[in-house]
């Protein structure tokens, strides 16, 4: 049996855990007839030219836990961001883990998908923003039909959130093979700010399969910053989709660091629907060895005086595959548009390889609209500058490299997550970046 037969056999004894009778029961059978018409995406689609899945989806996954799996603080507080006080939200192999969690009722409400689907107390902002902008592809329609598990978090008008929240997943490996699915919903409302910082992190070596999807609805001046580490081992795949509706002058900023994994997709789409608002999305990869990871972006301009910064920086070594496919759509009535998009790699093997696709589909006739890509080596005059005032080669590579993806590293409003992040970087170029940030 095909993992996708599978799939759609096990959504019957899903459905009898769930109540059958929600508003949510309906969303969730239209989704899984779309996941049996769709399937998973192919070669064959242009989105996908570049990325095949075949490696991935050989394995047989098991689709529900057979049983809670607990971990001890000890075995993961290496990928807790002790620097800073923050809000945390743990799920292990998809359950939520109320020992590792620490969550606030301050006027928030961060809580699980499972309470927000099912209860009334939720229920209006589950029926105005829950599978709202998430597209109906194969894949998001998958993680909609079996929604049950992820982070509910919604945040009042004029509160300006007090410390970061962190939302972790892990994997255990006590199946063979896991596929997790979760599902975030993010509202925030009116001249409301939070930070939000995401990892999926397994901590074994047998194969994880992870499709994510997660919606994030920024309403009028609202500030959202949120912050992706993918830093996992060479068994593990993510499947990432993201989907953010903006509203008239909210900020909303998100940045993707992507390190490990066997295999990454993320799928970063922003909808501008109001004037004189911001979007940023940013990216550092480096990876080696075969790892594969793809960004597909697209910002959305449909109204007016609105702006977009993309920058994405790529280095890759060994046999590693990056895809950067960015889309920027500019509507008729979008007029002083300003969406600059840019993605640079470097190349430190023969056998890396690096497919870069920007785009521009622009409508408006007064706008200032740029994308550009660059491909290429090590700047060997400046390496021999810096060999000739006695920093050894490996030393200087790795302040280039540095260098290179710093543009990025500046744009993050966290500095310990900022401190961690470069610690991260220093590692996987093999230097010590001897410096104070």
């Amino acid at each position: 049996m095909s993992l996708k037969d599978k799939l759609v056999s096990s959504f019957i004894a899903f459905e009898n855990h769930v109540d059958i009778d929600s508003k949510i029961h309906d969303i969730r059978s239209e989704a899984i007839k779309t996941f049996e018409t769709e399937g998973f995406p192919t070669k064959k689609d242009e989105a996908w030219k570049y990325t095949s899945l075949n490696s991935v989806l050989k394995h047989d996954y098991s689709v529900f836990p057979k049983q809670e799996n607990a971990l001890e603080y000890n075995d993961i507080k290496k990928y807790f961001i002790h620097d800073i006080d923050t809000y945390k939200i743990v799920f292990i192999d998809g359950k939520y883990s109320s020992h590792l969690s620490e969550t606030t009722h301050d006027g928030l409400d961060v809580c699980l998908m499972s309470a927000a689907l099912n209860k009334p107390k939720y229920q209006l902002v589950i029926d105005n923003y829950f599978n709202k902008i998430a597209t109906k592809d194969g894949l998001s329609s998958l993680n909609t039909a079996f929604s049950q598990e992820g982070a509910y978090i919604h945040i009042p008008k004029n509160k300006v959130v007090a410390k970061p929240i962190q939302i972790l997943h892990f994997s255990t490996g006590n199946e063979s093979t896991l596929l997790l699915q979760p599902r975030n919903l993010i509202v925030v409302e009116e001249n409301a700010h939070v930070q939000i910082i995401e990892r999926h992190q397994s901590v074994t070596d047998n194969p994880v399969l992870t499709n994510s999807v997660t919606e994030i609805a920024a309403n009028k001046r609202a500030i959202v910053d949120y912050y992706k580490i993918q830093n996992d081992n060479k068994n593990a795949s993510l499947i990432d989709s993201t989907f953010v509706d903006q509203k008239r002058e909210s900020h909303v900023s998100v940045h993707t660091f992507s390190f490990g994994g066997k295999l990454t997709r993320n799928n970063l789409n922003f909808y501008q629907n109001g004037e004189h608002m911001d979007s940023t999305l940013n990216g550092v990869t480096i990876i080696g060895d075969k790892q594969h990871v793809d960004h597909n972006t697209l910002v959305h301009h449909i109204e007016p005086n609105c702006e977009s910064h993309q920058d994405y920086k790529g280095i890759f070594n060994d046999s590693s595959t990056g895809v950067f496919n960015g889309k920027v759509i500019v509507n008729k009535e979008a007029q002083k548009t300003n969406a600059f998009q840019s993605n640079n790699n470097i190349l430190l093997s023969d056998k890396s390889t690096i497919n870069s696709k920007p785009q521009l589909e622009i409508f408006a006739d007064d706008v200032k609209c740029s994308h550009g890509c660059t491909i290429g080596q090590l700047d060997e005059s400046a390496l021999f500058y810096m060999k000739s005032r006695g920093i050894p080669e490996k030393e200087a590579k790795g302040l280039l490299m540095y260098a290179f993806s710093n543009n990025v590293l500046k744009s993050v409003k966290i500095p310990e997550l900022k401190q961690r992040i470069t610690k991260i970087i220093a590692t996987k170029l093999g230097v010590n970046i001897g410096f104070d940030l």
